[in-house]
């Protein structure tokens, strides 16, 4: 279970604004990311969220992530998820350079780690949300998992250069989330599901990233889970 407590008074950066991103603060599929921000204010326990706009494609879009939160909450950050990302179908003879997803499935997580690593608090926490895809040589997805591989191979990396500090460093494959299941083909979700060992269901945005941003997690990092 989830030490919540953990994490009182823990600055946290959430990079992606749909899907799994949208509702890593909280459990229920329906909110927004604005529901979540007024969810955090009925809290009335000190708690606060703000939105913040960006286009990771751009350049300078980690710093401006990074100036923003800290003119919202000061620092240091404790906490960043990246899950900022893309997918698409399409077969490897017919991917053109409009199609590259590697500038915000890896380019971007490096940049965003990048920026907010000199603002991290003792123990820092940064996962970095990959996919299954980048283990299953699934058809039509050639960049998307070539991307979440590289992904994963850089947390890795980024895990051995910052444990020195106290900080963690992991990927999280969540497999398939309810979130993304509209824009995936009926037949691959219904192999993923019979291919998941827990209950043979799909994965819900409460079952993920959570316990490792707690202090207890310390002893795990460079990992894929």
């Amino acid at each position: 279970m989830t030490n919540l407590k953990s994490m009182d008074e823990k600055i946290a950066i959430v990079a992606g604004g749909r899907g799994i991103g949208a509702l890593k603060s909280w459990p229920a599929e329906e909110q927004t990311i604005d529901q979540v921000i007024r969810t955090f204010d009925l809290f009335d326990n000190g708690s606060r969220a703000i939105k913040i706009q960006a286009d990771l494609r751009s350049l300078a879009s980690p710093a401006h992530i990074v100036q923003e939160t800290q003119a919202a909450f000061g620092e240091p950050i404790e906490i960043l998820v990246s899950n900022a990302g893309t997918d698409f179908m399409k077969p490897f003879v017919e991917a053109t350079p409009e199609d590259f997803a590697y500038d915000l499935n890896v380019r971007a997580v490096w940049l965003l780690s990048q920026a907010v690593t000199p603002h991290l608090g003792r123990c820092g926490r940064i996962m970095n949300v990959g996919s299954v895809a980048s283990r299953y040589g699934f058809s039509g997805f050639s960049l998307y998992s070539s991307s979440k591989a590289a992904a994963e191979r850089l947390s890795r990396v980024m895990a051995a250069e910052l444990g020195s500090k106290g900080h963690t460093v992991n990927a999280v494959n969540p497999g398939p989330v309810q979130t993304v299941l509209g824009r995936l083909p009926a037949p691959l979700v219904e192999a993923q599901k019979s291919q998941t060992p827990l209950e043979n269901r799909v994965g819900t945005t409460g079952d993920i990233v959570a316990f490792l941003a707690e202090q207890g997690s310390r002893w795990i990092t460079a990992q894929t889970i």
